[in-house]
């Protein structure tokens, strides 16, 4: 190439070098994000979102910081006060510090393990002191005691621990098996007392009808044969007041009895079998005098 042909090309190189340096000056920060911006590897600044300028070939981006919401589990086995193994999960919320970003690039390398060992460590000094029923009934509080705990060593280093949730205790295998096994038999326990109250309640009411309808047919047991007396009274009243004496009022009295007794064996749908006297109603005299005769014996007795 001549001379001539350079001194044309040059002028566009240069153009093109000025404006791609220019162009690496500018940088634009997403939203939620921070970059980091070292001068000959000397941190210089932190820049937010929007667009920036930086010095060519002198400054850099260090690093591209997430300011969102990050989260990290972690699971862990240790032991109750009553000595039962658990596996617990911890679910922690976190963030680097808006205002401690470089804090948190330069002075922590891994961040997430580093969090990870004072969850662990926090866990172990919590669970300990707690029986396996209370661990559950005071999960918030554990979760509040290690959150208290972990954040105020995280914010040394530019990160802020939002939130921190249990998010499971779970025994071993065998443990689970005997608390069903415990939990079964108390459940037995409490539906066998149920059923005893409920068949004691049944027999008390039982006890009170039968003794309800004991009082009931003994009150007309009793009302029929005051019925029965009042009739037998109006019967003989009846036939002495047409001019009969005692003695033929009480056989006409006794003789009715016997017909009605004789027409409700014959009327009972039961098997029976009654022997009666030869001749009816000379058969009636002879029962009637059989009864009379006892009547007096047991009056000569008294």
């Amino acid at each position: 190439m001549d001379s001539g042909a350079f001194a044309v090309f040059l002028p566009v190189v240069l153009a093109v070098v000025v404006i791609v340096v220019l162009m690496s000056a500018v940088f634009v920060v997403p939203q939620q994000q921070a970059y980091i911006i070292e001068r000959f590897g000397r941190f210089q600044s932190v820049q937010f979102a929007g667009i920036h300028v930086k010095v060519p070939l002198v400054d850099r981006i260090a690093t591209r910081t997430n300011l969102r919401v990050n989260q990290l589990n972690v699971k862990l086995e240790t032991k109750t006060l009553d000595n039962v193994f658990v596996t617990v999960v911890a679910s922690v919320q976190f963030r680097v510090d808006p205002r401690n970003v470089s804090t948190a690039y330069y002075e922590l390398g891994d961040p997430a393990g580093q969090l990870r060992s004072y969850v662990e460590d926090a866990l172990r000094s919590a669970i300990p002191m707690l029986s396996l029923d209370d661990a559950f009934a005071r999960k918030d509080d554990v979760a509040a005691d290690v959150q208290k705990t972990v954040g105020g060593e995280m914010v040394r280093f530019g990160f802020t621990v939002i939130k921190t949730l249990i998010t499971a205790i779970d025994p071993s295998p065998a443990v689970k098996t005997a608390m069903d096994s415990i939990n079964a038999a108390q459940r037995e326990k409490e539906a066998t007392r149920q059923r005893a109250d409920a068949q004691r309640i049944q027999i008390e009411t039982q006890a009170t009808a039968d003794a309800e309808k004991t009082r009931l047919q003994g009150e007309g047991q009793a009302n029929y044969r005051r019925e029965i007396a009042n009739g037998i009274v109006d019967q003989i009243k009846s036939l002495q007041a047409v001019g009969m004496d005692i003695d033929s009022v009480n056989n006409v009295v006794l003789f009715n009895q016997y017909l009605d007794v004789m027409r409700s064996l014959s009327e009972s749908p039961n098997a029976k079998t009654v022997v009666l006297p030869s001749a009816t109603p000379g058969g009636y005299n002879e029962l009637f005098d059989q009864m009379t005769q006892a009547t007096l014996s047991t009056d000569a007795a008294r």
